[in-house]
């Protein structure tokens, strides 16, 4: 029985029991799905191997629902014993499982834009770890622009959900403080089919500028709204905007339009010396292999996910074996001291106060011309 046991184990591939498992929630279906879909898809295109380990990825979907959210989290912290999650994708999704990242004591990496995902520090977010720049990074260079134009006076018109509430924070904050004045807030669904109500007091208040705080193609929605209603002032939208479908909802009325958002959106008009260019061609260039399409900036956040998870989990393992306590605590300090590690959207340099770790490197400035997005001037 020994010598059958024996050869038994010997049959079971040695990865196996070095195996480190990574459980990805997306929202690739429901009102998110613009953005869930290419971060679903770059699943297949994360690290296999970190360091002499295989990584195994659990890809799980939540229909863009907070609530299926929290019971996907918990299903691959339970059940699958994973050691990370990468997602989920909407911030308000991200903010429902918080806990549960941290009573578990699982890393959690998510691809969302709200920065009230890791600030203020607390011990609950010191297991949240975030692959999108800090909303105050892309707000600075929006604010910047506005000083230079002289604009004056602003309006705001925002997600009502923890999205809009951050962007409604930073950058009301910004704007105090650089001279200009938010004469006018709305808020609006994700959901939502008509914003005309809001848009009538926007465009009443009679703002120089018009600064939407929403994702995906429903980031079209106020700005296509107010065109029609004869607004004729400068429209800014957040890196949330930073999607081809917000091009083709949007149409012409899109043209102008100011963002900050990472290096993949101009990529042909980055030099060539910019550490992270080789590695978004790359990606790129195995995004359109697989699925014939050019990749959106959301799953890039997914991508460099796992190259985050790749550096950290071989440090980790010095410490303690996979599938522990004691190797999901190492590697929430391995990840909080990413030092330099260049990836897609930027270089990173994680610390215990900062779990998003971008700097100005992370973004650039960028407008829309003949319908496509190329650096501002």
């Amino acid at each position: 029985m020994a010598a059958a046991l024996a050869t038994a184990l010997l049959t079971v591939p040695l990865a196996s029991f070095a195996q480190i498992k990574i459980g990805v929630v997306t929202s690739a279906t429901g009102p998110t799905a613009l953005v869930g879909i290419p971060q679903k898809n770059t699943v297949p295109l994360l690290p296999t191997k970190a360091g002499d380990l295989t990584v195994e990825y659990i890809s799980l979907d939540d229909a863009s629902d907070p609530t299926q959210t929290v019971t996907a989290f918990k299903k691959l912290i339970s059940e699958d014993h994973v050691d990370a999650i990468i997602g989920p994708t909407g911030s308000p999704n991200a903010m429902s499982v918080l806990q549960f990242a941290a009573e578990s004591g699982t890393p959690m990496l998510a691809p969302v834009g709200a920065a009230s995902i890791v600030l203020p520090m607390t011990a609950q977010k010191k297991w949240a770890f975030k692959t999108t720049q800090n909303t105050d990074i892309i707000a600075q260079a929006l604010v910047r622009d506005m000083v230079k134009r002289k604009i004056k006076t602003v309006g705001f018109i925002g997600f009502a959900d923890a999205y809009g509430d951050d962007w409604y924070q930073v950058f009301g904050k910004l704007a105090a403080e650089n001279g200009l004045d938010l004469i006018v807030s709305e808020r609006y669904q994700r959901t939502d089919s008509s914003v005309t109500g809001q848009a009538l007091k926007l465009l009443a208040a009679k703002p120089d500028a018009i600064l939407v705080a929403g994702t995906g193609g429903a980031a079209a929605l106020p700005q296509t709204t107010l065109a029609q209603q004869g607004y004729k002032g400068q429209f800014y939208q957040t890196h949330g905007a930073a999607l081809p479908a917000f091009l083709k909802l949007g149409g012409k009325a899109t043209e102008g339009t100011i963002l900050a958002a990472g290096l993949m959106l101009v990529l042909p008009e980055i030099p060539d010396n910019n550490p992270s260019k080789p590695i978004v061609q790359d990606y790129i260039q195995r995004y359109e292999a697989r699925y014939g399409e050019h990749p959106a900036t959301f799953g890039a956040n997914v991508y460099d996910a796992g190259l985050l998870l790749q550096h950290a989990i071989p440090i980790a393992a010095k410490a303690a074996k996979p599938g522990t306590p004691e190797f999901r605590k190492a590697l929430r300090d391995a990840l909080e001291q990413t030092h330099e590690l260049v990836a897609t959207q930027g270089v990173y340099n994680m610390s215990p106060e900062d779990h998003s770790g971008f700097d100005q490197r992370g973004r650039e400035l960028i407008t829309v011309k003949d319908g496509h997005w190329t650096l501002l001037h």
